[in-house]
C-alpha cells in the first residue's frame, strides 16, 4: 500500500514538472507583450482554481500572520514569471529555461542569510560551474546582444523564484497548494490588470488557445500538483526530478517550434544541470 502511495506521488510530481514544462513553448507561441500574456495566464488560472476549490470545499482562509508572507510570495512569482516570459520571447526555449535553472544553486547561497543556516564551501565550486555554465549559454557579454540580456533576465526571474520558494517554504505543510496558489494569483492579476486594458480585445482573443494552455496546464495544475508535492518529498528530491523540466521543455519546443539548441545550449546546460542534481543528491546523502 505504501508502495503505490509512494508511486502515486512520484507520478503527480513528474506530471507537474512535464504541465510546467510547457511554459517554455507557450511563452514564445503566444504572441502578445509578456505583462499582458502574464496577467491573462494569472486571471484565467484564478478562476480554475477558485472552481476546483469550490468544487472540492477548500478553504481560502489565511491565518493573519501568514497573510502577509503569502501575498509577498504573489508579487515574487509574477516578478518571475514577467522576467522569466522576457528571457523567452528574447531568446529561445533552451535558454529562457536552463538559465532560470540556475535557482537551485542560488537558493543554496540565499538559504544561509535567510534562514541562518551554515553556509557550505562546496556552494562556492557550485556556483563556479553555474557560471561556467552560463558562459557557454551567452554568445557574447554585450547587453546590445538579445541572448546575454535573456540570460540576465533569466537569472534574474531564478533569484526571484528562490525568494518566493523559501518564502513558502514553511507555510505549505499547512496550507492546501491550490489554495495558495489563489492568493498568489490573484496578487499577479491585480497588479497586471491595467496592461489587459490596453490591448485590442480582437487581438487578445485570438490568442485564446496559448492562454487557456497557459492558466489550465501550466499554472492551475502545474504549479498546484508542484507545491502539493513539498508536503509528500523533501525538498532534494523535488529539486532533483526537477531538473528534467528543460528537458521536458526543449522536447515540446522542438516539436512545436522546431527550435534546436545550439552545441554550447547544450553544453551550458549539461553544466548547470550537473550542479542541481550534485547539490541535490549531496544533501540528500547528508540527510540519510
Amino acid at each position: 500500500m505504501k508502495n503505490n502511495t509512494h508511486l502515486k506521488h512520484l507520478l503527480e510530481l513528474n506530471i507537474a514538472m512535464l504541465f510546467i514544462s510547457t511554459s517554455g513553448a507557450l511563452g514564445r507561441y503566444v504572441d502578445l507583450p509578456v505583462p499582458v500574456i502574464i496577467g491573462a495566464r494569472s486571471l484565467l488560472a484564478l478562476l480554475f482554481l477558485l472552481l476546483f476549490c469550490k468544487w472540492k470545499g477548500i478553504t481560502l482562509k489565511v491565518d493573519k500572520k501568514h497573510l502577509l508572507p503569502v501575498l509577498i510570495s504573489g508579487v515574487l512569482i509574477g516578478v518571475h514569471w514577467v522576467t522569466y516570459f522576457y528571457a523567452l520571447k528574447l531568446s529561445n526555449v533552451a535558454i529562457g529555461m536552463i538559465s532560470i535553472f540556475t535557482y537551485p544553486i542560488i537558493t543554496a547561497f540565499l538559504e544561509p542569510i535567510l534562514l541562518k543556516t551554515k553556509f557550505q564551501k562546496i556552494h562556492l565550486l557550485l556556483a563556479l560551474l553555474v557560471l561556467l555554465g552560463i558562459y557557454f549559454l551567452v554568445p557574447s557579454f554585450n547587453i546590445e546582444n538579445n541572448y546575454t540580456v535573456a540570460v540576465i533576465f533569466g537569472v534574474s526571474s531564478a533569484i526571484v523564484y528562490s525568494l518566493r520558494n523559501i518564502l513558502l517554504k514553511t507555510k505549505v505543510a499547512s496550507y492546501n497548494g491550490s489554495m495558495l496558489m489563489c492568493y498568489q494569483l490573484a496578487v499577479v492579476s491585480i497588479v497586471l490588470l491595467p496592461f489587459l486594458f490596453n490591448v485590442n480585445t480582437s487581438i487578445l482573443f485570438s490568442q485564446w488557445k496559448g492562454l487557456i494552455a497557459l492558466a489550465l496546464l501550466t499554472t492551475a495544475i502545474g504549479h498546484t500538483l508542484f507545491l502539493n508535492s513539498f508536503k509528500n518529498f523533501s525538498i532534494t528530491t523535488v529539486s532533483i526530478l526537477s531538473s528534467v523540466q528543460p528537458v521536458f521543455g526543449i522536447t515540446i519546443a522542438f516539436f512545436l517550434l522546431n527550435e534546436t539548441p545550439t552545441i554550447n545550449t547544450i553544453i551550458g546546460g549539461v553544466l548547470i544541470l550537473s550542479s542541481v542534481i550534485i547539490e541535490s543528491i549531496r544533501s540528500s546523502k547528508k540527510k540519510i
